[in-house]
């Protein structure tokens, strides 16, 4: 199992946990955490831009800035103003332009955070609910708004909208590639 190369401070840790906890779902508003650095106008310009629906789930309010969650029980869940990730020897993957790395270390659920986006900007997907690949299709235009800082050096799948019907397999993140 591949491990995240960046620590996880405490403040991280409660973000995480609070948006794993929203993945169980409950009717209303979603409770979240906001990044950081959520005030930052570019996650304005990104959080704009979300979809009113990933596949066939409804967006749904949150109670945090640059924040996103779809579906009852929620499947999907944004968070815009994270640290920009550092390299790391987790899967990467190109989706519509946007370079992605893959935490399965708790698949079924998987986080995917946007690699060399400036501020970051991570998507906490429900594979049981929704394909991981047809969100970041559908979140990839969003996320461009964000200035790339850096690139992966290779990546495990190229994506485009025109993989619309692809399947987790092709983000399962079993192979290791250099982030950085």
């Amino acid at each position: 199992m591949l491990k995240f190369l960046r620590p996880l401070t405490a403040a991280s840790a409660l973000a995480a946990a609070a948006a794993t906890i929203a993945l169980t779902g409950c009717a209303g508003t979603v409770s979240l955490e906001p990044a950081e650095d959520a005030n930052n106008p570019l996650c304005a310009q990104v959080t704009v831009r979300l979809p009113a629906t990933i596949g066939e789930l409804e967006k749904r309010s949150t109670n945090a800035q640059a924040t996103g969650a779809w579906g009852d029980p929620t499947a999907v869940i944004v968070r815009c103003g994270l640290a920009v990730t550092q390299p790391t020897e987790q899967a990467c993957i190109t989706v519509n332009d946007v370079d992605w790395v893959v935490d399965d270390t708790e698949a079924p659920k998987y986080r995917f955070t946007a690699y060399g986006r400036e501020p970051g900007f991570d998507v906490l997907v429900d594979s049981e609910q929704i394909s991981g690949t047809d969100t970041l299709l559908e979140l990839s235009a969003a996320v461009q708004q964000l200035p790339q800082v850096r690139q992966c050096s290779s990546t495990d799948t190229e994506l485009n909208s025109n993989d619309l019907n692809s399947t987790d397999d092709s983000v399962s993140g079993d192979d290791e590639n250099s982030g950085g």
